[in-house]
């Protein structure tokens, strides 16, 4: 069994790539290329493995799905029906939200530009809490709940410099980030607005940042809000109802190893990363429980609600990407390999294929790895060196490192003699790819079916036509 498989969801059969039981190759003849086909069986068990941090804390316990990460309609009614909450980060996620069937309870408000019509969306609707972002929000909040005579759940976003060994445009909890307010900020705003009519101060909120490859982080997160935790109460007499770690949890990436020679030593660990969201969870409320226990305080950490707002985590690992090589060529290798004995290869052949980085955009703003397979020949060795590329008009539009700072192999490995028409598969890509694509260069945006738990598949996002790219010009 080749280590990119996955009992029971991702594997092979009759040498060809299945996701719960479907030939992939078979899917994108019927459906067309690219295609992202996600499985909820896959996303249930995801959103199961997360709820057993519950069973890890003497206190309440709020899973919350990161939106952002893919909100697609179809996704969404998964989370929903899975007993998930929801962390949006915009009026238009949340009125997807709200369409797709959360109710105000379920739901929080990240995002630190929000507008006044997001706001009323969020306060008519009584989400579970605004996530304030800084003062002047917090005051524009207020506003605009006096104005609707309505009160305002919020939590307040800390910044208390964690930094964790993740991607620093992943970085979210350091001083040189945008997100959130000094500690010292929040304090001042718990006791100047504490008796507020229209707002309703219940937590606060940290995010340390996504695919953090140490679990040691959360110890030091949760240790912080504690503090916090414990000094608000102290000095203005209230008792706050939750604190959000955010989420950040790692997906492995790198179950297949066979390009892990080539990453660096920090990205290799980030991208290899895999520990149990429960033990690490459950490590850092042991080590807060023993600080409530030496302040004489265990009231105030027992009487509150762990709130986790984790999105790779959930969808990263439940989708492939199917695209279709549409052309092929060959290239003489530059003088400098051709002497480097360490070569294997004499010339380099090229993959050309139809989904580039206005589908994957992560593979070229983060240089993100994502693992390549051919789905009509999933069982046949992979050891073939290629240079695969997108279709966009752009150089950077490449599966392979560019740039020469090894931050992706040189080659992806396929099967020899892969021809046009062949059907490959990108893996581990549910999270942050179909959510940040674009029509760059005039291209369609692909369906999206999703694997029932009952065998059927399910189209959820149809394919774009013409009339979609010009559907909004005048």
């Amino acid at each position: 069994m080749t280590n990119w498989q996955i009992e029971n969801f991702l594997n092979i059969r009759d040498g060809r790539l299945h996701i719960d039981g479907h030939d992939a190759a078979a899917l994108a003849r019927e459906h067309g290329t690219p295609l992202f086909v996600y499985s909820e069986p896959r996303i249930r068990h995801n959103i199961a493995r997360l709820k057993q941090v519950g069973d890890n804390v003497n206190c309440g316990f709020k899973l919350c799905y990161a939106a952002k990460a893919m909100s697609t309609m179809g996704i969404l009614r998964v989370i929903n029906d899975a007993g998930c909450d929801l962390e949006v980060n915009s009026g238009g996620e949340l009125w997807k939200a709200l369409k797709a069937g959360f109710t105000g309870d379920q739901i929080n408000f990240n995002g630190l530009s929000k507008e006044v019509w997001e706001l009323e969306m969020a306060i008519e609707n009584e989400i579970y809490a605004i996530q304030v972002d800084s003062l002047y929000e917090l005051s524009m909040i207020e506003e605009t709940a006096i104005r609707l005579g309505r009160k305002a759940n919020v939590s307040l976003r800390l910044v208390p410099e964690i930094e964790s060994a993740t991607h620093s445009g992943l970085q979210t909890a350091l001083l040189t980030s945008k997100f959130g307010m000094m500690p010292d900020e929040a304090f001042s705003a718990f006791a100047e607005y504490k008796d507020s009519e229209h707002l309703n101060l219940h937590g606060i909120h940290l995010h340390i940042g996504s695919q953090n490859p140490s679990s040691d982080v959360y110890k030091q997160a949760f240790g912080e809000m504690f503090a916090v935790l414990l000094r608000v109460y102290r000095e203005t007499g209230v008792r706050l109802r939750h604190i959000n770690l955010g989420g950040g949890f790692p997906v492995n990436y790198l179950r297949d190893r066979s390009h892990a020679g080539e990453f660096p030593r920090e990205q290799l660990e980030m991208f290899s990363a895999d520990f149990e969201p429960a033990e690490a969870i459950r490590e850092a409320w042991i080590a807060v429980r023993t600080k409530a226990e030496n302040e004489n305080a265990l009231d105030l950490l027992e009487g509150i609600t762990l709130l986790l707002e984790p999105g790779r985590s959930i969808i990263a690992d439940a989708a492939i990407c199917l695209t279709t090589v549409r052309n092929h060529k060959q290239r003489p290798l530059s003088e400098s390999k051709i002497q480097n004995p360490k070569s294997k290869i004499d010339a380099d052949f090229w993959l050309l294929t139809d989904a580039g980085f206005n589908l994957l955009l992560s593979m070229e703003t983060y240089k993100w790895y994502y693992h390549l397979i051919s789905a009509e020949r999933a069982g046949e060795p992979h050891e073939t060196p290629y240079k695969v590329a997108g279709p966009l008009c752009d150089g950077g539009d490449v599966y392979f490192d560019i740039e020469g700072h090894g931050r992706l192999p040189d080659h992806r490995l396929l099967p020899e003699n892969v021809e046009p028409g062949e059907v490959l598969a990108l893996l581990n890509c549910g999270a942050y790819s179909l959510a940040q694509a674009s029509q760059y260069n005039a291209r369609f945006l692909p369906a999206v079916l999703l694997t029932k738990p009952d065998g059927s598949v399910q189209l959820i996002r149809k394919r774009e036509t013409f009339e979609d790219l010009k559907a909004n010009d005048l």
